[in-house]
């Protein structure tokens, strides 16, 4: 652009000089003075420049185009040779013409090499280059969990191992640096938790979960926890230069206990809590003895290890030491008898808190053990209830002994009772788990999709009642039993039986299968239609029918949905008992019925066939008849047949026939 630019700006100048160095109109040539010698090697050299100018100007638009073609690969746009200047000014024009080519050489720009194409990252590494850390953390989530147990190993490396350093000779200036090591980087676990996890944990407020990043920073400078955190980091390892390394300078790292407390109750939440009982008993009691046995191996340095029968007699063995606390803790005897007078103490003091630590563990594992048969002996207490009820009333071995199998199986396969577990529960929770367990199973059910409203289905399933049937025993049955409810098979195996002795298995119906769904709606009457028996155990969700009716009231689109869909179920259900009907319901009679009742009726009378009418009319109805006279009547001998023939307007005749079956029975005309 500036070249085509500087080439505006002189052509008027160009087109000035070739006026004064052009022909004359007679067409020869004017003598060239000194002036016009100049004008014309002016000319020349600017048509030069010209020329190169467009031709830097072609260059730079091609490598715009393409960079990474070179400069010698591309054409150079053709340009025509200048005229020869004129004689003695050779010279002149050799110096510009090598300077417009160094300058074309410096407007050259460098290629840049292509980087090579780096492999496709794993899908892990991209997984983990991708993910940001939370702005807040829930403290029930498993990240969380993953980092308390992180805190608590490295609490537990404070707890167990800052006694053994100060008591046992096991830390030596070989492996000091380990030690360190280890300390240092418990301490980074401990400072990481203070300044990125416990600031973003959520909390609850006036019953809104806070995820507000200042909110969460404050609650957790204003608890006790965030001050005994900060004093757990107190730098007292600074004394390290006047005492060398002292394991007990690190003391202040155990106040940070409230982070195992808290991995506890997130333990709880996930394992039976039975567990968690015994493992956190078991670990008191295994403290307690750890720490007695590094007091028994100090006291025996203090003493002169192997001075005296009673105090260690070699050096580093903890094992021994906690033998030897293990003895006197739980006062199993066989210890030797102390001889000076810190022996004595230190024995006196080891007796009473064995005793007391001993009688602590048997009243924590009786607690262990009662919260972990606590479901057993509810489920044996309302056994023993039922079967003291029913020896009370004498109820027959036979029903005593299902009554006893129905509860062995419930509890062997739940547990407890279903309905005494939820009803404790809010209703959204109830739902909630309702949805979880049960949805799967109801939407599989032909009556309840496509159009249902999901509300209404949620509010279905909190209405199912879970019933355990035994082998053999009747669901529902077909003689005359009304239809209350609908059921669901949840587990087990249910069969449709018939014949003479209901043994004849005709279809059998399995676990996810629904039956009663029809006569639940209010399609096709009310009464069973088939006998049900469950094959082995089943159990089932029963769903009332007035239950479904309090919910529908609510949605009634569903309700006619629902009544729609029974209707046709039950039409897709029978479609040949339907036909029959159709032919067993006609109103009007075959044709051909009729002229042989006629003839009957003639020869019970014995009388002449009446004239022909235009019309016959037979209807079961009575008719108001218009009489133009007499009815003309004939009866049999016993009077048990009587006709009756009515003249009417327009010459139309009207038989009736009359027959009695019956006293007190009804006539039938």
């Amino acid at each position: 652009e500036d070249a085509e630019t500087q080439m505006d700006q002189w052509t008027p100048v160009m087109d000035s000089i070739k006026k004064e160095a052009g022909e004359t109109e007679s067409g020869g040539r004017r003598p060239l003075s000194a002036a016009s010698v100049g004008s014309l090697v002016i000319q020349e050299r600017l048509n030069q420049l010209v020329a190169l100018f467009k031709g830097r100007t072609e260059r730079q638009k091609e490598r715009l185009v393409d960079p990474d073609e070179s400069e010698e690969e591309s054409p150079s746009p053709s340009k025509a040779p200048p005229p020869p200047p004129p004689p003695g000014v050779e010279k002149k024009g050799d110096a510009p013409a090598a300077a417009e080519e160094a300058e074309e050489k410096d407007f050259e720009l460098p290629r840049i090499p292509r980087p090579p194409k780096l492999p496709p990252l794993p899908d892990w590494l991209r997984v983990v280059l991708e993910y940001r850390f939370p702005s807040s953390i829930d403290p029930f989530t498993l990240i969380y969990v993953i980092w308390l147990f992180f805190v608590v190993a490295a609490w537990n490396w404070n707890v167990w191992l800052i006694p053994v350093r100060w008591a046992f000779p096991y830390q030596t200036p070989e492996n000091i640096h380990l030690w360190l090591l280890a300390d240092y980087t418990c301490d980074l676990i401990y400072i990481t938790d203070i300044l990125v996890f416990q600031p973003r944990l959520q909390f609850v407020r006036g019953g809104d979960i806070v995820c507000d990043r200042k909110d969460m920073r404050e609650n957790y400078m204003s608890t006790e926890r965030f001050k005994m955190d900060v004093v757990s980091l107190f730098p007292m390892e600074i004394l390290y230069y006047f005492t060398g390394v002292n394991s007990l300078l690190r003391f202040p790292r155990l106040l940070k206990y409230m982070a195992f407390f808290e991995f506890n109750d997130r333990m709880e939440a996930v394992m039976k809590k039975a567990y968690i009982y015994v493992i956190r008993t078991s670990t008191y009691l295994l403290y307690s003895l750890h720490i007695n046995a590094c007091l028994f191996y100090w006291g025996s340095d203090y003493e002169g290890l192997g001075s005296t029968k009673w105090v260690y007699d070699g050096q580093g063995n903890y094992i021994r030491c906690y033998y030897f606390a293990v003895k006197t803790l739980i006062t199993i005897g066989g210890l030797p008898d102390p001889t000076t007078v810190f022996e004595i103490c230190f024995q006196l003091i080891n007796y009473f808190v064995g005793v007391f630590a001993f009688s602590i563990m048997i009243g924590q594992m009786r607690d262990v053990v009662g919260a972990a048969t606590a479901g057993e002996n509810y489920y044996r207490a309302c056994m023993d209830s039922t079967i003291k009820y029913m020896n009370s009333y004498s109820i027959p071995h036979d029903v005593q002994n299902r009554i006893k199998t129905w509860y062995d199986y419930t509890w062997k396969s739940q547990g407890m009772l279903e309905q005494e577990l939820l009803v404790q529960l809010p209703t959204k929770m109830r739902l909630d788990i309702a949805v979880d367990v049960n949805y799967a199973i109801v939407s599989k059910v032909a009556l309840f999709q496509q159009g249902c409203d999901r509300q209404m289905v949620f509010d279905m399933l909190t209405r199912l009642k879970s019933v355990v049937y035994l082998p053999g025993d009747f669901v529902c049955k077909k003689q005359g039993e009304i239809g209350r409810e609908m059921y669901i098979i949840k587990q087990g195996e249910v069969q449709v039986v018939g014949g003479p002795d209901l043994q004849t298995v005709f279809v059998t119906i399995r676990a996810g299968s629904v039956f009663g769904e029809i006569l639940l709606a209010g399609g096709g009457g009310n009464r069973r239609t088939a006998n049900v028996k469950a094959h082995g155990f089943a159990n089932l969700f029963i769903l009332d029918k007035k239950d479904l009716a309090e919910i529908l009231v609510h949605y009634p689109e569903s309700q006619k949905l629902l009544r729609k869909k029974a209707t046709m179920l039950t039409k897709d259900k029978k479609p040949e008992e339907k036909g029959g009907g159709k032919e067993v319901k006609e109103v009007i009679p075959p044709r051909p019925d009729v002229p042989e009742m006629f003839k009957a009726a003639l020869e019970v009378t014995k009388q002449p066939v009446p004239p022909p009418s235009p019309t016959h009319r037979r209807s079961p109805i009575p008719r108001a008849l218009v009489r133009d006279g007499d009815d003309t009547v004939s009866e049999s001998a016993d009077s048990s047949v009587v006709i009756r023939m009515t003249s009417r307007h327009a010459g139309e005749e009207v038989l009736t026939v009359e027959v009695t079956r019956g006293e007190g029975e009804e006539q039938k005309k």
